[in-house]
């Protein structure tokens, strides 16, 4: 069997069960006394050392196997999940994480984990020692329960979330092969190892060993969840006659995001047949034009769908952290998540990962205090965190939340004025102008750097992330009551609705996400607000941005003028364009900004007509 194949499942699969571990480990630890969190555990780590030794990987599946002799003793009752014992079951994790990655990129060889091994071994044999077990005879396989030459129909069905069926499935034959003479393999071996294999296979053996061995030789391998046994007469239905469950293969992210931008490129195509068959007046290609755009539509919408990943997938690893960085400062930290099941395009999952590391650094670093001044302030000593996902009209919003001590406006105020950040006469952050300055690169007013945070990074690389991804960050922060940042996201990133406007002869497309509603601007109705034009809108004062201004566009200014609204949180902003041309699903294309090019672009896209426009970002113009 060519292993390297499957090194990349073997991989994220890994990966799937470690995750698993780290958080059952964390619910072990607040409660020792529950069972449930070292069964799961001993599960995790008894199937990666099975796929561990069928890649042939020796490290992962001896520290895999030493282990679950510890979680043995555990799950028994031998030993007592104590402090020491969990902490270094949690090495172990770590551990073990550090070996799967290294023999996948085959730097098995380089890798020392005997510290662990050791420490491991240590403490289990050291119950082993104080409480010696008699030797156990097993007993002999029975071996004339059926007569030699009889042969018998296997049919084994693997767990639907087993990894590497293919892998399990070859294991499990060169297991039987041990017992007897093994013939007519269905699937053939080969069809075995391709990546449509549902875990279903029968063969036939003739062996001298009962049935029950032939079952027990089986689910040793591990991961079987059915195992049938018939006599060679009996007629037995072919694993692919029966009928299973809906079937699940992995997708290499990179093939996804082809087929996202060829169905982008379609799109474009899509709209200038539509514009076409309008021009010509052709009933014939107007029907042609109906039906692509139908079947585009559909195929967009399914592509888009599997690209979608629940936000657990990230959130999941955050437990951890947070855990770890309480221990090293000394703080008692719960930390709660909310909103897993909530959906987002998986690309913009993997760029925010690293903006939330930083959030939650700086809320378990800066935000909630030490359980001494939590307790003179007269709150409890354990300080919360919550990291939370909803889905908010087009946007998902991921919030940060701590109830610590708060941002200190009045040392941020100074700061920012001595860095000349904000006017000399600002007497208040309002919290738009908080985030702004917290945004600025560099800037903190940590007394000092740590290793945790406090190196002048932190917000800024979370807004320039958020924004690249067409997002916004607001902030909200009370004295003595905590703070909540919040990252507002779109839900997919290659293929958006935008308006399309126009400002002199430049067009220029704004994703709707963000818009509120459009209107016609009235002259008479604009008023000054601290230095700058506003407009009211239903009792509310509206600032107000003119783009052939920011954009210095010369030439005369067009008598009637929209307004378009743009809505982040309870920001609210009146963006002047000279006219809007309508409506329009955009391809986005990231840019590399050029030397002096203004921040209000987040991208390009190319027009239904062929016409290269630059995209708006609605989060630089709030």
């Amino acid at each position: 069997m060519d292993r390297s194949q499957y090194a990349e499942l073997f991989l994220a699969e890994s990966r799937e069960h470690l995750s698993t571990v780290n958080q059952l480990l964390l619910e072990w630890e607040r409660d020792p006394q529950a069972s449930e969190p070292v069964q799961g555990i001993f599960r995790a780590v008894h199937t990666i050392k099975g796929m561990a030794a069928t890649m042939g990987y020796g490290k992962v599946a001896d520290l895999a196997h030493r282990t679950e002799n510890l979680l043995d003793l555990l799950r028994r009752g031998d030993l007592s999940a104590t402090d020491e014992i969990l902490e270094l079951l949690f090495q172990s994790a770590d551990s073990l994480d550090r070996a799967v990655e290294a023999s996948v990129a085959g730097r098995e060889a380089d890798l020392d984990v005997s510290a662990v091994v050791r420490a491991v071994d240590q403490a289990a044999t050291a119950y082993e020692q104080m409480v010696p077990r008699p030797a156990k005879a097993r007993p002999s396989a029975p071996v004339v329960a059926a007569p030699p030459g009889v042969g018998r129909r296997v049919q084994v069905v693997l767990r639907q979330e087993t990894p590497l069926k293919g892998a399990r499935a070859i294991l499990i034959l060169r297991r039987v092969e041990a017992l007897g003479t093994l013939f007519a393999v269905e699937p053939a071996p080969v069809a075995l190892e391709a990546e449509g294999f549902d875990g279903r296979f029968a063969f036939r053996i003739e062996a001298a060993v009962s049935d029950e061995v032939i079952e027990r030789t089986i689910r040793e391998a591990g991961d079987v969840e059915r195992v049938e046994l018939v006599a060679e007469e009996a007629a037995a239905p072919r694993p692919e006659a029966a009928g299973g469950p809906a079937r699940h293969i992995r997708v290499d992210l990179r093939r996804l995001d082809a087929l996202m931008n060829r169905i982008g490129e379609l799109v474009t195509s899509r709209d200038r047949l539509a514009a076409l068959s309008t021009q010509r007046a052709d009933p014939e290609l107007e029907d042609l034009a109906v039906g692509i755009s139908r079947l585009s539509g559909e195929l967009q919408e399914e592509i888009i769908q599997a690209r979608m990943t629940p936000v657990w997938q990230v959130f999941d690893r955050f437990p951890r952290l947070v855990r770890d960085l309480a221990r090293r400062l000394g703080k008692q930290i719960a930390f709660r998540v909310a909103g897993k099941e909530i959906e987002l395009d998986r690309a913009i999952l993997e760029e925010i990962g690293d903006a939330l590391v930083h959030l939650l650094r700086n809320a378990v670093d800066h935000g909630i205090e030490s359980p001494d001044e939590r307790t003179a302030l007269g709150k409890p000593p354990e300080g919360v965190i919550e990291l939370s996902a909803a889905r908010e009209r087009a946007t998902v919003a991921i919030r940060v939340q701590d109830d610590g001590r708060g941002i200190d406006r009045e040392k941020v105020l100074a700061k920012a004025k001595a860095r000349g950040l904000v006017e000399p006469s600002t007497e208040t952050l309002t919290d738009d102008l908080l985030v702004r300055v917290l945004a600025r690169s560099g800037f903190t007013t940590a007394a000092r750097v740590s290793d945790v945070s406090g190196r002048g990074v932190g917000v800024d690389v979370v807004a320039d992330r958020v924004r690249a991804l067409g997002g916004a960050v607001e902030v909200q922060s009370r004295p003595g009551e905590g703070t909540t940042f919040t990252l507002r996201l779109p839900t997919t990133l290659a293929i958006v609705r935008a308006l399309i406007t126009r400002v002199g002869e430049e067009r220029y497309a704004l994703p709707i996400t963000h818009v509120a509603e459009t209107l016609d601007l009235d002259a008479a109705a604009v008023t000054q607000v601290d230095g700058r034009d506003a407009m009211t809108l239903r009792e509310a004062v509206v600032p107000l941005v003119h783009l052939r201004q920011l954009l210095e566009v010369s030439g005369e200014e067009p008598a009637r003028r929209p307004v378009i609204v743009l809505q982040i949180g309870e920001r609210r902003t009146g963006l002047v364009v000279d006219r809007l041309v309508g409506q329009q699903e955009i391809v986005v294309k990231t840019i590399t900004p050029l030397t002096g090019m203004l921040p209000i672009f987040s991208g390009a896209t190319i027009l239904s007509e062929g016409l290269p426009v630059l995209i708006l970002d609605a989060g630089a113009l709030v």
